[in-house]
């Protein structure tokens, strides 16, 4: 029951909520979120389904783990509660809150029917309100582990640049919640790839009036990326000169690097006509970014001490 076992749980419960999250995105992309019918929590009307079908085993699957992160996220609360630690407990609380709302969000697309072919104005704004609670929830689960692990003074946020830091995670979220509308177009209605001049004509006849409002809304994801792409680097920049902050810089100089790194994926993605793969890996870096510049909301200005480190020993 020891704080430095809760920061390695901390750690691995992050890691694993990331790779459900990534399950998830194979969920829409292979066509299974159909796979158990419209019944919730139960699959196919049963608690074992007869998985006659892939996309029935992919879809059990997704349950099954995503269950898992709440058996987990209980543990979380109750384990800080005993850490008597009240800023633990409170993060652990949002952890659970999140992904209460996280199973909600999950049951409502498969209740209504929102999933596999659906096009439907509905399945796009709840898929990018899920994916911004999907953000707050591994916000929080970060915040739990860093604050377990490696720091448990609070930042100073308001005197080293938080409006701005506030900016770019606001930024990032919209980024991601226009994002999945785009993945979610990339999955029903799919380009071939283009690795010349037609690429520019591709994207030109996605905002032509006949297209389906999945496609014409293609070209606003690249457009808010790029904008909250610079404010990042604004807002990290400081962590990365700031002098005698070793731990600040080195959470500064990852998110800068995880940020070049999506604007370049996300390049490639749209070239290649966005493959399921890419998707995924566009996901991933994704989270990078958005909890790396997070990060910097709870790494100490001026920090000297190498608050990375605790973190991969944790893991």
């Amino acid at each position: 029951m020891s704080r430095s076992t809760f920061a390695r749980f901390s750690w691995f419960f992050l890691a694993y909520l990331i790779a459900v999250i990534l399950f998830g995105a194979w969920v829409r992309i292979s066509g299974s979120g159909d796979g158990c019918g419209e019944h919730w929590p139960l699959c196919q009307g049963a608690v074992l389904p007869q998985a006659e079908q892939s996309k029935t085993v992919i879809e059990f699957t997704h349950r099954i783990t995503s269950g898992l992160c709440g058996i987990f996220g209980l543990i979380l609360v109750l384990w800080s509660r005993k850490l008597d630690d009240r800023r633990l407990f409170r993060a652990s609380l949002a952890v659970l809150g999140f992904l209460i709302v996280e199973s909600l969000i999950g049951a409502v697309l498969v209740k209504q029917s929102l999933v596999a072919r659906n096009t439907s104005t509905a399945r796009a704004v709840v898929i990018a309100l899920h994916l911004a609670n999907t953000l707050l929830l591994t916000a929080s689960a970060a915040t739990v582990a860093w604050r377990a692990c490696c720091q448990n003074a609070a930042a100073q946020l308001w005197n080293r640049g938080g409006t701005l830091l506030m900016a770019a995670l606001a930024l990032l979220l919209i980024t991601n919640m226009t994002g999945a509308i785009t993945a979610l177009g990339d999955t029903l209605f799919p380009r071939q790839p283009a690795l010349d001049s037609s690429l520019w004509a591709d994207l030109r006849a996605d905002i032509t009036a006949g297209e389906h409002f999945l496609v014409r809304l293609r070209i606003v994801h690249p457009l808010v990326a790029v904008l909250a792409a610079l404010v990042a680097f604004a807002a990290a920049a400081p962590g990365l000169r700031r002098p005698g902050s070793s731990g600040e810089r080195t959470v500064a100089a990852f998110a800068m690097s995880a940020t070049l790194a999506q604007v370049v994926l996300g390049l490639v993605n749209v070239a290649l006509g966005a493959p399921g793969w890419m998707q995924i890996l566009h996901l991933l870096v994704a989270q990078m970014v958005w909890l790396s510049v997070w990060l910097l909301l709870l790494v100490p200005a001026g920090a000297t001490k190498p608050v990375v480190r605790p973190a991969l020993q944790a893991v």
